[in-house]
């Protein structure tokens, strides 16, 4: 029975999961440290409160606090903005340059000019329609 539970764990999928959780923590908490540190300072600079936790509107005494939500929104647009700029576009970049550049093989094969078929690039007739092929510099 710990034979098999021993597997499990030393799965690689497991392993690789355990370590996304454990950076991702690590993540979040150097997000919300810029959040805390930096963009809410800003915002309160700019709309004169850093906290919109504040601000509802009751109807028919029913409270909506849409400053919940406008906080919430807030973090959310900051947090993918981090992502997308600090993880995704870097990550990017790093594998569109280390992909080996594929560089343009030389044709194998043509068309034909009678029958339109894929024949060798070296070849003198259509294998298909067995039509004469001028050769263009050797080709």
């Amino acid at each position: 029975m710990l034979k098999g539970f021993k597997q499990f764990i030393l799965r690689g999928n497991v392993v690789d999961l355990a370590v996304g959780v454990v950076v991702g923590a690590a993540f979040t908490t150097l997000v919300n440290a810029t959040v805390k540190g930096i963009v809410s300072p800003f915002i309160a600079a700019i709309f004169k409160t850093p906290d919109f936790s504040g601000l509802s509107f009751t109807i028919n005494g029913s409270q909506f606090l849409y400053g919940d939500f406008l906080n919430a929104l807030i973090s959310f647009l900051i947090v993918a903005t981090v992502i997308y700029f600090f993880v995704v576009t870097p990550i990017n970049l790093l594998i569109t340059k280390t992909k080996k550049s594929s560089a343009t093989a030389d044709p194998t094969t043509k068309k034909c000019t009678e029958c339109l078929s894929e024949i060798p690039i070296k070849a003198t007739r259509c294998a298909f329609c067995t039509s004469k092929l001028e050769i263009k510099d050797g080709k």
